[in-house]
């Protein structure tokens, strides 16, 4: 018994080419409702640098303070770690 797999293919390529055109209809109901186009899209606010390259975030001053704050105990640590095991220079 040969399956035919023309026929099968045929047909799973109409259900999906329905379940699409439904999908769109659909997509194009919601965009109606929201009032939006898909195809008038606004361009990104608060960019910075050349078109096509990805935005850089920026950092708020409280921040940009509590990042400095970690990273001069992390330093003042690192530094009284390698103090330890070194004999004073001058003594």
């Amino acid at each position: 018994m040969a399956i035919d797999v023309t026929k099968t293919l045929q047909k799973a390529l109409r259900e999906l080419r329905a379940d699409r055109e439904k999908i769109s209809r659909q997509i194009a109901m919601i965009q109606k409702v929201l009032g939006t186009d898909s195809q008038a899209r606004r361009p990104r606010k608060n960019r910075v640098g050349a078109p096509g390259k990805p935005a850089r975030r920026r950092m708020s001053a409280a921040t940009r303070k509590a990042v400095s704050r970690r990273m001069k105990a992390y330093w003042a640590k690192r530094r009284a770690e390698t103090t330890k095991g070194k004999a004073p220079a001058g003594k």
